[in-house]
């Protein structure tokens, strides 16, 4: 079998080294267009649980890829600098590039050697492959206009924007400000013992009054530094590609079009919120090499299906609940407005997914501390 894998990022490397790890005989390409060792963004988050499924189907990679995450235990929120400490809400991050170049040298283990700097914009050279892989994010050259697979992408009307920093932070933490011009969060936690992720996100309303419009990247890093400079306390933003954007709510009705399929952000996103992006990528990768050696080897059309069956319930499930959090976003500035007890409790059920049985069983310090203040005010909202 011709496999063909366009893009080199956490979902197209996986796959790759899945595949062939298990079928060498398979003749696998995976092309990037990007050099090797360039890579946006800075670190990716998961759950603490998030890679349980590598350590049962691929322990390899898994025992390559823990040692180089940064673990913690808590989440914490800090309300214009009231923290409150959510216990049982474990993460772990890893820098993007340290777990591109760990994918890459495990696809480079089973023989496949990825071709970097190669740009797939031709649909017809592909023609000699069994079956093409779209792994190539958001922009998919594979997916195209999207027609073929039923794509839709409305963006939120919230601004954010990607910076690093080199303070270190202990926990992921999530920091609410107010600027002259209006709110503003920041979604930072570390992924190296001296780096960081620190996103920014502001509403439109804030990013017009702010007149990010028309400031160049200094300025704007300037001024994002301005507003959360007791939380940076005295460190810098670092840049990389970093611009503002909308979110994108990518969702595909199909994953696949005769041979061509579609992993990761190339068929659907994820917001940032919940963190799960890269998670659903790999997870994607394992669930489309299982079904292409195991389910049907000989029968790519029966190997989609079974792919697409087995993916799409899981997925679709984790997506509404990030879209429901990323509606908590979108209204960020009105749960500022709560008491901290109240405003953390509203963040801790922003993805529908936290009853206070489970939210008391995974964080009993936090519930302990809190849920008077809870049941206090529902006491007097019925008097």
């Amino acid at each position: 079998m011709r496999i063909k894998i366009i893009g080199g990022g956490p979902a197209g490397l996986y796959f790759s080294y899945l595949v062939k790890r298990q079928r060498p005989d398979f003749e696998v390409t995976l092309v990037e267009r990007n050099p090797e060792g360039a890579t946006f963004g800075f670190g990716v988050v998961f759950s603490d649980q998030a890679l349980a499924f590598m350590a049962a189907d691929d322990p390899e990679t898994h025992d390559a890829i823990l040692p180089a995450m940064e673990t913690w235990r808590n989440l914490t929120l800090d309300l214009e600098g009231e923290r409150i400490d959510i216990d049982g809400m474990g993460f772990a991050a890893i820098g993007r590039l340290e777990l591109i170049q760990i994918l890459t040298e495990r696809a480079r283990s089973v023989g496949i050697e990825p071709r970097f700097e190669t740009e797939a914009d031709d649909l017809s050279r592909l023609d000699d492959a069994d079956l093409i892989v779209g792994a190539d994010g958001l922009n998919s050259f594979i997916r195209g206009d999207g027609s073929e697979y039923g794509t839709e992408m409305p963006q939120l009307e919230n601004r954010f924007i990607w910076y690093g920093t080199d303070r270190p932070f202990d926990t992921l933490t999530q920091s609410f400000r107010r600027s002259e011009d209006g709110p503003f969060n920041a979604h930072h936690y570390r992924y190296t013992p001296t780096l960081s992720t620190f996103i920014v996100e502001t509403d439109e309303d804030t990013w017009q009054a702010a007149g990010f419009e028309g400031m160049g990247e200094a300025e704007t890093k300037a001024y994002c530094e301005n507003v959360f400079a007791d939380v940076l306390q005295g460190h810098s933003l670092i840049t990389n590609n970093s611009y503002w954007r909308r979110f994108p709510k990518l969702s595909c009705k199909s994953w696949h079009s005769g041979n061509h399929v579609l992993i990761g952000d190339a068929v659907h996103t994820a917001h940032f919120s919940i963190g799960s992006g890269t998670r659903l990528a790999m997870e994607d990768a394992l669930a489309l090499a299982k079904a292409v050696v195991l389910a049907a080897p000989d029968d790519i059309p029966a190997a989609m299906e079974a792919y697409e069956a087995a993916r799409k319930p899981i997925t679709e499930k984790i997506v509404r609940a990030a879209n429901t959090s990323a509606a908590w976003y979108e209204d960020f500035a009105s749960h500022m407005e709560l008491a901290p007890a109240d405003f953390a409790y509203s963040y801790i059920q922003r993805s529908g997914r936290m009853d206070d049985e489970r939210l008391q069983r995974l964080a009993p310090e936090f519930f302990a501390t809190y849920s008077p203040h809870w049941n206090a005010d529902a006491a007097g909202g019925q008097a």
